[in-house]
This record gives structure tokens, C-alpha cells and sequence, in this order.
């Protein structure tokens, strides 16, 4: 049976897979299904989060262990939550048996302008620092996440609850900038399997980056074609798919 351990990326916790994990779940109907949240956001939004991915991966180990549960792992991770994918398979390549990396950035394969889209300065400053409203934090998420925003109006429900019920804080949303700002990936790529996953048209994170960690590290490459940074969220069924397809050739 494998183990999927699925990591989310800034400031976003367990909950905002929407209906992956249970996709995931039929779509590999012998395997395990968990989405962790990392120190800061979901079940652990009162506990500090760590200033490095370092830091992260170590509280991914120590959470699982705490759960009963022992590698080797299958890593699907988004964004920061790649980047804490791609430091565990370095540290410790004998607990992952694969990975998944969607919509990615890696020091120093790419710029910071590409890594983060200067558009988004403005409204991710003012969401960490300004924002006093809720609904007003979380619409412009969307509108920086997905490329059908439109259609996901009755997202913000949801995630207007999962705020409101474990708020991240201005502090902690801080500290995970700081992490994935500073985390800096070896020019050898981890021993594990890894395959990217990319928008084409990510209005956060420009696709470029996850072709410049392809280039660097040979890793195979599939581009998905309208959906946005969160690609969970506007294409699930491809995503499941790739994982899917993916898990087969590794059996």
C-alpha cells in the first residue's frame, strides 16, 4: 500500500484540497490518503511557524511519527509545500518513494521575479499585512490563484469558514515568506523520482520556473493548459489523473 502525504503552499492548510484527497483516494483505491498542514496553518495555526523549509520538514517527520506512521512515503506537494517535498527527499531519500511538485520555484534555477510575479507584490503585501477583512483577504487569493474565479464564487464560502475557524497569522504568514524566500535547492537534483506539474498560465508563479527546475534536474515535465496557481482547485481531475499515471509507472 502506498502512502500519499499531500502538502499544501503559503499560508493554506489541510482543507484546501477541496475534494482531492477524496478524489485522490478513489482514483488509488489500495493506497492512503493524507493531507498534512504545516506548523502555522491548519490544526497547528497557534504554533509558530519555522523561518526555514528545513525547519518544516522536520515537523512533517515528527507529526507523522507522532500519527504511528513510517516511511517510505509519496509526496503531492504545491508551491511551499514542494519545496518541502523536494528538501525531504534530500535528507532523507530512503523515506520518499516518489514525488509529486505542482506549480513550483527553486532558488537558484530562477529569478525572484519569476518566482514570485511582481503583479502580485501589491495584493500579497496587503493580504499578509493590511487586511482587515476576511472575505476581502480570500477573494484576493482567488483572483491570484485561479484562472476561473468566476466559476469558484462558492469557494469562498469554505474558505471564508476555514479562516475564520483556524486564522493563520500576520506572524506566521511572515515567517513562511521568509522560508520559501531564503530555501535554496542543491544543483543535484534529490535521489527520489520526481515529476513537475505546471500551469502554463500561472499568474503567481511563472511556469518558467518549473521548466528551468526540469532543465536543471532532467526532471520530466507536464504542462497543464488554462488552469491557474492552484491547480487543485480549477483542474482536479488532471491533477488526480497525472498522479495517477504517474503512481503506475512506479509500482
Amino acid at each position: 500500500m502506498r502512502q500519499w502525504i499531500l502538502l499544501r503552499g503559503l499560508t493554506r492548510e489541510s482543507a484546501h484540497w477541496g475534494g482531492l484527497v477524496a478524489d485522490l483516494q478513489r482514483a488509488l483505491p489500495g493506497d492512503s490518503v493524507l493531507a498534512l498542514d504545516l506548523p502555522g496553518n491548519g490544526q497547528w495555526h497557534r504554533m509558530p511557524s519555522p523561518t526555514s523549509v528545513q525547519g518544516m520538514v522536520q515537523a512533517c517527520r515528527a507529526d507523522l511519527a507522532a500519527r504511528g506512521l513510517v516511511p517510505p512515503f509519496h509526496l503531492l506537494a504545491m508551491s511551499l509545500g514542494a519545496m518541502v517535498a523536494v528538501e525531504w527527499a534530500r535528507v532523507a531519500p530512503e523515506e520518499i518513494v516518489e514525488g509529486v511538485l505542482v506549480n513550483t520555484s527553486l532558488r537558484p534555477f530562477s529569478p525572484f521575479y519569476h518566482r514570485l510575479r511582481p503583479r502580485n507584490y501589491g495584493p500579497l503585501l496587503r493580504r499578509v499585512l493590511l487586511a482587515r477583512s476576511a472575505l476581502v483577504v480570500e477573494q484576493q487569493v482567488l483572483a491570484m490563484t485561479s484562472n476561473r474565479a468566476k466559476e469558484h464564487a462558492p469557494v469562498l464560502a469554505a474558505w471564508l469558514a476555514v479562516r475564520r475557524q483556524r486564522p493563520v497569522s500576520v506572524v506566521n504568514a511572515l515567517r513562511q515568506l521568509v522560508a520559501a524566500a531564503c530555501y535554496r535547492a542543491l544543483a543535484i537534483a534529490p535521489q527520489p523520482p520526481l515529476l513537475l506539474l505546471a500551469s502554463r498560465d500561472d499568474q503567481l508563479v511563472a511556469s518558467a520556473c518549473s521548466h528551468a527546475i526540469a532543465a536543471a534536474w532532467n526532471l520530466p515535465l507536464v504542462m497543464h493548459p488554462f488552469a491557474g496557481h492552484d491547480l487543485s482547485l480549477d483542474d482536479p481531475a488532471w491533477l488526480v489523473e497525472q498522479v495517477r499515471q504517474w503512481a503506475q509507472r512506479h509500482d
